[in-house]
């Protein structure tokens, strides 16, 4: 029996847990020296014994007989399917999603060479990435790879997104914090977006590229608190609180610029990013604009109230332990999409129930386009007509 049953719902987050040797055959060999020197190869080599344990626990049977009674309970490396992509159909079947939107978990902000460098080096680990995840999602079309692109470098940003888009990514991956010296509104990009756009493929945000909170706010006099997942290096109730910061400014300089006018059907996504902000951010835009219309042309030229870009173009997903009805009453019928962030522990062990909970009061069809609809809107062409509702999936 699949945990999803009688509906049509689409992951728009899921995750790869690749592990150290991942992007070995995949790496331009003139970078490949380049790529094992850095810090996050040499704290996590190849032969590192959580690797070992890893493999080891995925070739026992007696592991492996208890991956369909355990698809949501077991997490990270443990999950049937992280890394092996043979597994990963059938961990799918097991979900009863009807896609997943499928992103890295060991590449996440390209392992900081977008602001370290070499430029370079940057380009080549996306390169890598974008070849990784396209071979490890072509064993299910169901499986809807995101391929990175590094707005760093005008041209070489062009060249990456025409290499990820003829590779086979289905959406654009970049970075919600800008990179150095421009902003990703700059017209320069423009050229990407026009690809995007053209391919019918979104262009999408995902936690772990924005700007994180400064290191003195865990200064506080007081002893450190324990991370979400019991340590010190991820997210804590303070450091969670900046997480769509920079996904807000981001969005907002590319509407006010003209961005999304200039591409009326690029459409975007905000992913793992949280969703209460929204309703507020878009009532600030708005805001932002009536009050300098009057001194800015650009704003003078816009074809649409920001917020009412938002809900034609932007599409975001609410965490489970948000309130997704009260956003999307708040937000519009179009913004919010369904994510279980598969197989990473944030995500639970019961995402259906925790987002049914909030969604109560909602209309079936605002419940329709948060499970379904809206992500087939984001992805455009990026998922075959064919798996968009398919009918062995829905409700008899």
């Amino acid at each position: 029996m699949a945990y999803v049953e009688n509906r049509v719902v689409h992951d728009a987050d899921s995750h790869l847990m690749e592990l150290p040797d991942s992007l070995d055959a995949y790496f331009d060999p003139k970078f490949r020296a380049a790529y094992d020197a850095l810090p996050k190869l040499q704290k996590n080599p190849r032969d590192a014994g959580w690797v070992k344990k890893a493999r080891a626990q995925h070739d026992d049977p007696d592991f492996r007989s208890g991956s369909d009674t355990n698809v949501l309970l077991r997490k990270n490396y443990e999950a049937h399917g992280s890394f092996r992509r043979d597994d990963r159909p059938r961990t799918l079947d097991n979900l009863g999603f009807a896609s997943q939107l499928i992103f890295t978990t060991w590449c996440l902000g390209n392992f900081g060479l977008d602001e370290s460098g070499p430029v370079e080096l940057a380009y080549a680990a996306a390169e890598a990435h974008n070849r990784m995840m396209v071979d490890f999602c072509s064993v299910d079309r169901r499986f809807l790879g995101t391929g990175y692109v590094p707005l760093v470098d005008f041209d070489l940003a062009k060249k990456a997104a025409r290499e990820a888009i003829d590779l086979g990514c289905k959406a654009l991956l970049v970075a919600s914090k800008p990179p150095r010296g421009h902003a990703q509104s700059h017209i320069a990009h423009d050229p990407i977006w026009a690809m995007a756009q053209e391919a019918g493929l979104p262009v999408v945000f995902h936690v772990g590229g924005e700007e994180k909170l400064k290191a003195d706010y865990f200064e506080n006099g007081l002893p450190r608190v324990k991370d979400f997942h019991g340590g010190e290096e991820n997210f804590t109730s303070v450091s969670y609180m900046p997480i769509p910061h920079s996904v807000e400014l981001t969005l907002a300089a590319m509407i006010f610029d003209g961005v999304l006018d200039r591409f009326p059907k690029l459409k975007f996504g905000a992913i793992e990013l949280g969703a209460s902000w929204v309703p507020g951010w878009m009532r600030n835009m708005d805001s932002a604009a009536l009050a300098f219309v009057k001194n800015e042309e650009r704003l003078q030229r816009l074809s649409l109230k920001p917020s009412e870009f938002v809900r034609r173009q932007v599409r975001v997903t609410p965490y489970p332990h948000e309130d997704a009805g009260w956003i999307i009453r708040n937000s519009g019928d179009e913004v919010c999409l369904f994510s279980s962030d598969f197989p990473h522990v944030e995500g639970g062990r019961n995402p259906l129930k925790r987002f049914g909970e909030s969604l109560q009061g909602c209309t079936q069809q605002q419940i329709d386009r948060f499970y379904c609809d809206n992500f087939v809107d984001l992805m455009g062409e990026g998922l075959a007509k064919d798996l968009r509702r398919p009918k062995n999936l829905a409700a008899a």
